[in-house]
Protein backbone atom coordinates (compact mmCIF):
# COMPACT_ATOMS: atom_id res chain seq x y z
CA UNK A 1 0.00 0.00 0.00
CA UNK A 2 2.43 2.51 0.93
CA UNK A 3 6.34 2.39 0.22
CA UNK A 4 8.63 4.92 2.54
CA UNK A 5 11.16 6.03 0.93
CA UNK A 6 14.48 7.76 2.23
CA UNK A 7 16.53 10.71 1.32
CA UNK A 8 19.36 8.72 2.88
CA UNK A 9 22.68 7.95 0.24
CA UNK A 10 23.87 4.50 -0.19
CA UNK A 11 26.65 4.58 2.56
CA UNK A 12 23.79 6.00 5.20
CA UNK A 13 24.94 9.63 5.13
CA UNK A 14 22.10 11.93 4.72
CA UNK A 15 21.04 12.89 0.85
CA UNK A 16 21.91 16.43 -0.33
CA UNK A 17 18.88 18.50 0.31
CA UNK A 18 17.67 16.00 3.14
CA UNK A 19 15.36 17.66 5.80
CA UNK A 20 17.37 19.43 8.57
CA UNK A 21 15.73 17.18 10.55
CA UNK A 22 17.47 13.93 9.13
CA UNK A 23 20.84 15.38 9.28
CA UNK A 24 20.64 15.69 12.83
CA UNK A 25 19.40 12.45 13.11
CA UNK A 26 22.98 11.37 11.68
CA UNK A 27 24.75 13.29 13.75
CA UNK A 28 23.26 12.11 16.75
CA UNK A 29 23.74 8.41 15.89
CA UNK A 30 27.23 9.20 15.13
CA UNK A 31 27.44 10.63 19.33
CA UNK A 32 25.21 7.40 20.57
CA UNK A 33 27.85 5.00 18.99
CA UNK A 34 30.61 6.60 20.14
CA UNK A 35 29.28 7.45 23.81
CA UNK A 36 28.03 3.45 24.29
CA UNK A 37 31.59 2.30 23.62
CA UNK A 38 33.09 5.23 26.38
CA UNK A 39 30.41 4.49 28.63
CA UNK A 40 29.85 0.27 28.03
CA UNK A 41 26.50 -0.12 29.79
CA UNK A 42 23.95 2.88 31.32
CA UNK A 43 23.18 0.81 34.26
CA UNK A 44 24.88 -1.07 36.69
CA UNK A 45 24.56 -2.72 40.60
CA UNK A 46 25.31 -1.16 43.35
CA UNK A 47 25.41 -1.86 47.39
CA UNK A 48 22.28 -1.11 48.96
CA UNK A 49 23.36 -1.97 52.34
CA UNK A 50 26.19 -0.55 54.47
CA UNK A 51 29.43 -2.88 54.58
CA UNK A 52 31.44 -1.64 57.98
CA UNK A 53 33.55 -4.28 58.25
CA UNK A 54 33.66 -8.45 57.73
CA UNK A 55 31.61 -9.19 60.34
CA UNK A 56 28.21 -7.51 58.45
CA UNK A 57 28.73 -10.08 55.72
CA UNK A 58 27.48 -12.41 58.33
CA UNK A 59 24.24 -10.58 58.26
CA UNK A 60 23.91 -9.79 54.53
CA UNK A 61 25.51 -13.04 53.34
CA UNK A 62 25.67 -16.49 55.92
CA UNK A 63 24.76 -17.06 58.04
CA UNK A 64 22.66 -14.71 58.92
CA UNK A 65 21.06 -14.85 55.56
CA UNK A 66 19.90 -18.31 56.47
CA UNK A 67 16.44 -16.95 58.80
CA UNK A 68 15.67 -14.44 55.81
CA UNK A 69 15.17 -17.43 53.13
CA UNK A 70 13.25 -19.81 56.34
CA UNK A 71 10.92 -16.81 56.68
CA UNK A 72 10.27 -16.71 52.86
CA UNK A 73 9.91 -20.14 52.60
CA UNK A 74 7.04 -19.92 55.60
CA UNK A 75 5.38 -17.11 53.47
CA UNK A 76 6.37 -16.37 50.02
CA UNK A 77 4.80 -13.13 50.01
CA UNK A 78 7.58 -12.05 52.31
CA UNK A 79 9.48 -12.26 49.07
CA UNK A 80 8.11 -8.62 48.77
CA UNK A 81 9.29 -7.23 51.90
CA UNK A 82 12.45 -9.09 53.26
CA UNK A 83 14.53 -8.64 49.32
CA UNK A 84 14.29 -5.93 46.51
CA UNK A 85 11.78 -8.19 44.64
CA UNK A 86 9.41 -5.46 45.53
CA UNK A 87 11.16 -3.18 43.87
CA UNK A 88 12.57 -4.95 40.98
CA UNK A 89 11.27 -6.10 37.39
CA UNK A 90 12.68 -7.34 34.14
CA UNK A 91 12.94 -6.34 30.96
CA UNK A 92 12.35 -9.26 28.58
CA UNK A 93 12.82 -9.43 24.56
CA UNK A 94 13.06 -11.76 22.19
CA UNK A 95 15.04 -9.04 19.63
CA UNK A 96 12.23 -9.89 17.38
CA UNK A 97 10.80 -6.43 16.81
CA UNK A 98 13.03 -3.55 17.80
CA UNK A 99 12.46 0.27 18.20
CA UNK A 100 11.91 0.43 13.98
CA UNK A 101 14.92 -1.76 13.77
CA UNK A 102 13.00 -4.74 12.82
CA UNK A 103 14.41 -8.37 13.85
CA UNK A 104 17.72 -7.64 15.12
CA UNK A 105 17.88 -10.44 17.60
CA UNK A 106 18.31 -10.39 21.44
CA UNK A 107 22.30 -9.14 21.51
CA UNK A 108 21.18 -6.46 19.48
CA UNK A 109 18.11 -5.85 21.50
CA UNK A 110 20.32 -5.07 24.89
CA UNK A 111 21.21 -1.50 24.53
CA UNK A 112 17.68 -1.26 24.14
CA UNK A 113 16.96 -3.03 26.88
CA UNK A 114 19.69 -1.03 28.95
CA UNK A 115 18.34 2.66 27.87
CA UNK A 116 15.00 1.08 29.03
CA UNK A 117 16.02 -0.14 32.64
CA UNK A 118 18.08 3.80 32.88
CA UNK A 119 14.40 5.32 32.07
CA UNK A 120 12.75 3.12 34.77
CA UNK A 121 15.29 3.95 37.43
CA UNK A 122 15.71 7.62 36.70
CA UNK A 123 11.97 7.93 36.23
CA UNK A 124 10.32 5.91 38.36
CA UNK A 125 13.10 4.44 40.96
CA UNK A 126 12.39 1.11 39.76
CA UNK A 127 15.13 -1.52 39.71
CA UNK A 128 15.22 -2.87 36.09
CA UNK A 129 17.38 -6.04 34.89
CA UNK A 130 17.74 -6.04 31.16
CA UNK A 131 17.43 -9.49 29.94
CA UNK A 132 17.47 -10.42 26.23
CA UNK A 133 15.91 -14.10 25.88
CA UNK A 134 16.93 -16.40 22.63
CA UNK A 135 14.51 -18.43 22.55
CA UNK A 136 13.35 -20.30 19.27
CA UNK A 137 9.18 -20.28 19.87
CA UNK A 138 6.57 -18.13 21.86
CA UNK A 139 5.60 -20.72 23.97
CA UNK A 140 9.36 -21.10 24.69
CA UNK A 141 9.49 -17.84 25.59
CA UNK A 142 5.78 -17.47 28.04
CA UNK A 143 7.88 -20.43 29.81
CA UNK A 144 11.10 -19.10 30.03
CA UNK A 145 9.41 -15.47 32.37
CA UNK A 146 7.42 -18.42 34.68
CA UNK A 147 10.40 -19.85 35.33
CA UNK A 148 12.56 -16.23 36.13
CA UNK A 149 9.32 -14.64 38.09
CA UNK A 150 9.95 -15.45 41.28
CA UNK A 151 12.91 -13.06 41.43
CA UNK A 152 10.82 -10.01 40.29
CA UNK A 153 7.84 -8.13 41.13
CA UNK A 154 6.44 -7.48 37.16
CA UNK A 155 7.46 -8.32 33.74
CA UNK A 156 8.12 -5.59 31.25
CA UNK A 157 7.56 -7.55 27.75
CA UNK A 158 9.41 -5.18 25.32
CA UNK A 159 10.18 -5.24 21.56
CA UNK A 160 8.68 -8.43 20.77
CA UNK A 161 7.11 -8.58 17.01
CA UNK A 162 3.17 -8.79 16.31
CA UNK A 163 0.95 -11.22 16.80
CA UNK A 164 3.52 -13.26 18.63
CA UNK A 165 3.36 -10.17 21.48
CA UNK A 166 -0.67 -10.65 21.73
CA UNK A 167 -0.11 -14.29 22.88
CA UNK A 168 2.65 -13.72 25.25
CA UNK A 169 1.34 -11.37 27.12
CA UNK A 170 -2.32 -13.38 27.12
CA UNK A 171 -0.34 -16.80 28.40
CA UNK A 172 1.47 -15.05 31.03
CA UNK A 173 -1.06 -12.73 32.49
CA UNK A 174 -3.26 -15.73 32.79
CA UNK A 175 -0.12 -17.84 34.21
CA UNK A 176 2.15 -15.69 36.04
CA UNK A 177 1.42 -14.39 39.37
CA UNK A 178 2.74 -10.99 39.00
CA UNK A 179 1.96 -7.98 37.03
CA UNK A 180 2.83 -8.38 33.03
CA UNK A 181 3.14 -5.93 31.04
CA UNK A 182 3.71 -5.21 27.00
CA UNK A 183 5.22 -2.19 26.82
CA UNK A 184 4.76 -1.30 22.39
CA UNK A 185 1.22 -2.55 23.30
CA UNK A 186 -0.10 -1.15 26.63
CA UNK A 187 2.45 1.67 27.21
CA UNK A 188 2.24 3.51 23.38
CA UNK A 189 -1.69 3.02 23.76
CA UNK A 190 -2.23 4.54 26.67
CA UNK A 191 0.02 7.61 25.98
CA UNK A 192 -1.76 7.74 22.69
CA UNK A 193 -5.24 7.60 24.55
CA UNK A 194 -3.66 10.35 26.32
CA UNK A 195 -2.70 12.17 23.70
CA UNK A 196 -5.78 12.51 21.90
CA UNK A 197 -8.02 12.88 24.85
CA UNK A 198 -6.08 16.60 24.81
CA UNK A 199 -6.23 16.95 21.01
CA UNK A 200 -10.16 16.42 21.30
CA UNK A 201 -10.44 18.69 23.83
CA UNK A 202 -8.03 20.95 21.69
CA UNK A 203 -9.47 21.08 18.58
CA UNK A 204 -12.95 21.13 20.19
CA UNK A 205 -14.14 16.98 19.27
CA UNK A 206 -15.79 14.34 20.53
CA UNK A 207 -14.34 11.48 21.34
CA UNK A 208 -18.00 9.72 20.07
CA UNK A 209 -18.23 11.39 17.09
CA UNK A 210 -14.63 12.01 15.54
CA UNK A 211 -13.28 9.86 13.25
CA UNK A 212 -10.19 8.35 13.11
CA UNK A 213 -7.42 6.11 10.75
CA UNK A 214 -5.06 3.98 12.54
CA UNK A 215 -2.12 3.40 10.54
CA UNK A 216 -0.15 0.07 11.52
CA UNK A 217 -2.35 -2.92 12.62
CA UNK A 218 0.45 -3.92 14.98
CA UNK A 219 0.70 -4.31 18.73
CA UNK A 220 0.26 -0.52 19.44
CA UNK A 221 -2.71 0.40 17.26
CA UNK A 222 -4.52 -3.07 17.99
CA UNK A 223 -4.56 -2.10 21.57
CA UNK A 224 -4.86 2.13 21.16
CA UNK A 225 -8.53 0.53 18.78
CA UNK A 226 -9.36 -1.49 21.81
CA UNK A 227 -9.02 1.28 24.26
CA UNK A 228 -10.62 4.02 22.29
CA UNK A 229 -13.74 1.74 21.74
CA UNK A 230 -14.06 1.42 25.69
CA UNK A 231 -14.03 4.91 25.95
CA UNK A 232 -17.07 5.51 23.83
CA UNK A 233 -15.57 5.98 20.05
CA UNK A 234 -17.53 4.49 17.81
CA UNK A 235 -16.11 1.45 16.03
CA UNK A 236 -17.19 1.91 12.76
CA UNK A 237 -16.11 5.42 12.87
CA UNK A 238 -12.33 3.49 13.40
CA UNK A 239 -9.93 3.07 9.92
CA UNK A 240 -7.54 0.87 10.39
CA UNK A 241 -4.87 0.28 7.81
CA UNK A 242 -2.16 -1.55 7.32
CA UNK A 243 0.19 -2.79 4.46
CA UNK A 244 -2.44 -4.20 2.92
CA UNK A 245 -4.93 -1.47 2.55
CA UNK A 246 -7.95 -0.57 4.81
CA UNK A 247 -8.65 -3.54 7.22
CA UNK A 248 -12.33 -4.96 6.72
CA UNK A 249 -14.44 -7.46 6.99
CA UNK A 250 -14.52 -8.52 3.96
CA UNK A 251 -10.85 -8.80 3.13
CA UNK A 252 -9.53 -11.92 1.03
CA UNK A 253 -7.33 -12.31 3.79
CA UNK A 254 -9.46 -12.42 6.10
CA UNK A 255 -9.88 -16.20 6.79
CA UNK A 256 -5.57 -16.07 7.61
CA UNK A 257 -6.03 -13.28 9.88
CA UNK A 258 -8.55 -15.46 11.55
CA UNK A 259 -6.02 -18.82 12.05
CA UNK A 260 -2.90 -16.33 12.77
CA UNK A 261 -4.12 -13.18 14.39
CA UNK A 262 -7.33 -13.63 15.31
CA UNK A 263 -6.73 -10.29 17.46
CA UNK A 264 -6.56 -8.16 14.00
CA UNK A 265 -9.23 -10.59 13.07
CA UNK A 266 -11.74 -9.35 16.03
CA UNK A 267 -10.70 -5.68 14.96
CA UNK A 268 -11.16 -6.61 10.99
CA UNK A 269 -14.97 -7.53 12.08
CA UNK A 270 -15.53 -5.38 14.26
CA UNK A 271 -14.71 -1.73 13.04
CA UNK A 272 -15.12 -2.74 9.01
CA UNK A 273 -13.27 -0.14 7.51
CA UNK A 274 -14.57 2.67 9.58
CA UNK A 275 -16.91 2.51 6.22
CA UNK A 276 -13.95 3.09 3.65
CA UNK A 277 -11.77 0.85 1.45
CA UNK A 278 -8.59 1.02 -0.31
CA UNK A 279 -5.23 2.37 0.52
CA UNK A 280 -4.50 5.42 3.16
CA UNK A 281 -5.17 8.29 0.75
CA UNK A 282 -9.04 6.55 0.47
CA UNK A 283 -9.21 6.13 4.22
CA UNK A 284 -7.64 9.85 5.45
CA UNK A 285 -10.13 11.62 3.13
CA UNK A 286 -12.41 13.67 5.50
CA UNK A 287 -10.43 12.25 8.56
CA UNK A 288 -10.15 14.04 11.95
CA UNK A 289 -7.74 12.25 13.48
CA UNK A 290 -4.44 9.97 11.46
CA UNK A 291 -2.71 7.85 14.74
CA UNK A 292 0.01 6.44 13.34
CA UNK A 293 2.45 3.64 14.53
CA UNK A 294 3.68 2.48 11.09
CA UNK A 295 6.70 2.80 9.23
CA UNK A 296 9.52 4.71 9.89
CA UNK A 297 9.96 7.05 7.20
CA UNK A 298 9.30 11.07 6.36
CA UNK A 299 7.34 9.82 3.44
CA UNK A 300 5.25 6.99 4.48
CA UNK A 301 2.50 9.78 5.11
CA UNK A 302 2.75 12.34 2.43
CA UNK A 303 1.21 16.02 2.74
CA UNK A 304 -1.14 15.89 0.31
CA UNK A 305 -3.23 13.36 2.20
CA UNK A 306 -2.77 15.15 5.01
CA UNK A 307 -4.27 18.16 3.20
CA UNK A 308 -7.35 15.94 1.98
CA UNK A 309 -8.60 15.32 6.07
CA UNK A 310 -11.14 17.12 7.63
CA UNK A 311 -10.37 20.90 8.87
CA UNK A 312 -7.88 21.40 11.69
CA UNK A 313 -6.43 17.24 11.62
CA UNK A 314 -5.09 15.99 14.73
CA UNK A 315 -1.77 13.54 13.16
CA UNK A 316 0.59 11.70 15.72
CA UNK A 317 3.17 10.29 13.36
CA UNK A 318 4.56 7.69 16.37
CA UNK A 319 6.95 5.63 14.04
CA UNK A 320 10.88 5.92 15.84
CA UNK A 321 13.40 6.68 14.91
CA UNK A 322 11.84 8.68 12.07
CA UNK A 323 8.17 9.48 12.08
CA UNK A 324 5.85 8.63 9.13
CA UNK A 325 5.66 11.86 8.28
CA UNK A 326 8.11 15.04 9.70
CA UNK A 327 6.13 17.86 11.91
CA UNK A 328 7.29 20.55 9.93
CA UNK A 329 5.63 18.83 6.82
CA UNK A 330 2.54 17.88 8.57
CA UNK A 331 1.99 21.29 9.81
CA UNK A 332 2.63 23.22 6.31
CA UNK A 333 -0.40 20.87 4.91
CA UNK A 334 -2.85 22.23 7.83
CA UNK A 335 -2.92 19.62 10.74
CA UNK A 336 -3.85 21.37 13.48
CA UNK A 337 -2.29 19.55 16.20
CA UNK A 338 1.01 17.24 15.26
CA UNK A 339 2.93 14.63 17.62
CA UNK A 340 5.23 12.32 17.67
CA UNK A 341 7.34 9.52 19.54
CA UNK A 342 10.34 11.63 19.91
CA UNK A 343 11.58 13.72 23.11
CA UNK A 344 13.36 16.32 20.29
CA UNK A 345 10.23 17.54 18.84
CA UNK A 346 7.38 19.10 20.67
CA UNK A 347 4.35 16.83 21.57
CA UNK A 348 6.06 13.57 22.50
CA UNK A 349 3.40 11.36 22.77
CA UNK A 350 5.78 7.90 23.70
CA UNK A 351 5.44 5.25 26.32
CA UNK A 352 8.07 6.55 28.23
CA UNK A 353 5.52 9.17 29.61
CA UNK A 354 3.64 5.78 31.06
CA UNK A 355 5.83 2.98 31.98
CA UNK A 356 7.92 4.43 34.68
CA UNK A 357 4.96 5.47 36.53
CA UNK A 358 2.64 2.05 35.71
CA UNK A 359 5.30 0.27 37.46
CA UNK A 360 5.89 2.50 40.05
CA UNK A 361 1.90 1.91 41.36
CA UNK A 362 1.76 -1.26 40.75
CA UNK A 363 4.41 -1.92 42.58
CA UNK A 364 3.78 0.00 45.27
CA UNK A 365 0.57 -1.36 45.70
CA UNK A 366 1.51 -5.09 45.13
CA UNK A 367 -0.74 -5.26 42.27
CA UNK A 368 -1.14 -8.97 40.86
CA UNK A 369 -1.96 -7.54 37.18
CA UNK A 370 -2.53 -4.64 34.85
CA UNK A 371 -5.93 -4.79 33.46
CA UNK A 372 -7.47 -2.29 31.14
CA UNK A 373 -8.84 -0.40 33.74
CA UNK A 374 -5.18 0.30 34.85
CA UNK A 375 -4.03 1.58 31.60
CA UNK A 376 -6.95 3.97 30.99
CA UNK A 377 -6.62 5.53 34.50
CA UNK A 378 -2.64 6.19 33.27
CA UNK A 379 -3.48 7.56 30.40
CA UNK A 380 -6.64 10.07 31.63
CA UNK A 381 -4.38 11.20 34.70
CA UNK A 382 -0.80 11.80 32.06
CA UNK A 383 -3.62 13.69 30.01
CA UNK A 384 -5.36 15.70 33.13
CA UNK A 385 -1.73 16.81 34.33
CA UNK A 386 -0.67 18.99 31.15
CA UNK A 387 -2.79 21.36 32.87
CA UNK A 388 0.25 21.92 35.37
CA UNK A 389 2.06 23.94 32.46
CA UNK A 390 -0.75 25.14 30.58
CA UNK A 391 -2.11 22.64 27.42
CA UNK A 392 -2.04 23.81 24.36
CA UNK A 393 -0.84 22.96 20.57
CA UNK A 394 2.48 22.44 21.38
CA UNK A 395 2.17 21.37 24.38
CA UNK A 396 0.01 18.35 24.36
CA UNK A 397 1.04 16.32 26.92
CA UNK A 398 4.08 16.62 30.07
CA UNK A 399 7.29 15.77 28.86
CA UNK A 400 9.64 13.29 30.64
CA UNK A 401 11.29 16.60 32.36
CA UNK A 402 8.43 17.31 34.02
CA UNK A 403 9.17 14.60 37.01
CA UNK A 404 6.38 16.18 39.14
CA UNK A 405 3.82 14.44 37.04
CA UNK A 406 5.10 11.06 37.34
CA UNK A 407 3.77 10.09 40.94
CA UNK A 408 0.44 10.94 40.54
CA UNK A 409 0.43 8.52 37.71
CA UNK A 410 1.79 6.10 39.93
CA UNK A 411 -0.77 7.30 42.49
CA UNK A 412 -3.80 6.69 40.21
CA UNK A 413 -2.26 3.62 39.11
CA UNK A 414 -2.16 2.17 42.91
CA UNK A 415 -5.73 3.57 43.55
CA UNK A 416 -6.84 1.71 41.13
CA UNK A 417 -5.28 -1.26 41.66
CA UNK A 418 -7.38 -1.15 45.18
CA UNK A 419 -10.40 -0.11 43.57
CA UNK A 420 -10.73 -3.36 41.05
CA UNK A 421 -9.40 -5.62 44.54
CA UNK A 422 -5.85 -6.64 42.74
CA UNK A 423 -3.73 -4.84 45.46
CA UNK A 424 -1.84 -7.17 48.02
CA UNK A 425 -1.21 -3.44 49.81
CA UNK A 426 -4.39 -1.22 50.15
CA UNK A 427 -3.59 2.18 50.77
CA UNK A 428 -5.07 5.76 50.12
CA UNK A 429 -4.59 7.86 46.85
CA UNK A 430 -2.75 10.28 49.38
CA UNK A 431 -0.24 7.65 50.71
CA UNK A 432 0.68 6.12 47.51
CA UNK A 433 1.14 9.36 45.79
CA UNK A 434 3.72 10.22 49.13
CA UNK A 435 5.19 6.77 48.77
CA UNK A 436 5.90 7.55 45.01
CA UNK A 437 7.73 11.10 45.31
CA UNK A 438 9.88 8.92 48.23
CA UNK A 439 10.86 6.14 46.02
CA UNK A 440 11.49 8.25 42.83
CA UNK A 441 12.98 11.71 44.21
CA UNK A 442 15.73 8.72 45.69
CA UNK A 443 16.74 7.93 42.48
CA UNK A 444 17.21 11.20 40.84
CA UNK A 445 19.13 12.35 44.21
CA UNK A 446 21.35 8.81 43.37
CA UNK A 447 22.20 9.90 39.57
CA UNK A 448 23.12 13.18 41.37
CA UNK A 449 25.25 12.43 43.87
CA UNK A 450 27.04 9.75 41.83
CA UNK A 451 27.83 12.31 39.29
CA UNK A 452 29.19 14.83 41.96
CA UNK A 453 31.34 12.51 43.18
CA UNK A 454 32.92 11.45 39.81
CA UNK A 455 31.37 7.89 40.19
CA UNK A 456 29.18 8.37 36.51
CA UNK A 457 32.19 10.26 34.09
CA UNK A 458 31.05 13.35 32.39
CA UNK A 459 30.16 12.84 28.99
CA UNK A 460 33.39 13.46 26.61
CA UNK A 461 34.10 16.35 24.75
CA UNK A 462 33.65 15.76 20.92
CA UNK A 463 36.61 14.77 19.35
CA UNK A 464 38.53 17.35 17.53
CA UNK A 465 37.47 17.22 13.38
CA UNK A 466 40.75 15.50 11.58
CA UNK A 467 42.73 17.73 9.45
CA UNK A 468 42.40 16.67 5.33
Amino acid sequence: MVEATSSRSKRGAPAEGAPEEERADEARSARAVRLARFYQGKVETVPKVPVRSLADFALWYTPGIAAVSRAIESDPEEAFDLTGRGNTIAIVTDGSRVLGLGNIGPRAALPVMEGKALLFKFLGGVDAVPLPIDVASPEALVETVLRIAPAFGGINLEDIASPKCFFVLEELQKRCPIPVWHDDQLGTAAATVAGLLNALALTHRSMREVRTVLLGAGAANLVTARLLVTLGHDPHQLTLVDHKGVLTGEREDLDELMLHNPWKYRLALQTDGGGRSGTLADALAGADVLLAASTPGPHTVRPEWVRSMARDPVVFALANPVPEIWPSAALEAGAAIVATGRSDFPNQVNNSLIFPAVFRGVLDARARSIPDEIVLAAARELAARAEDRGLSAQHLLPTMEESAVFPHIAAAVGTEAVRLGIARRRRTREEFLAMARTTMARAARLAETFARGGLIAPMPDEPAPKET
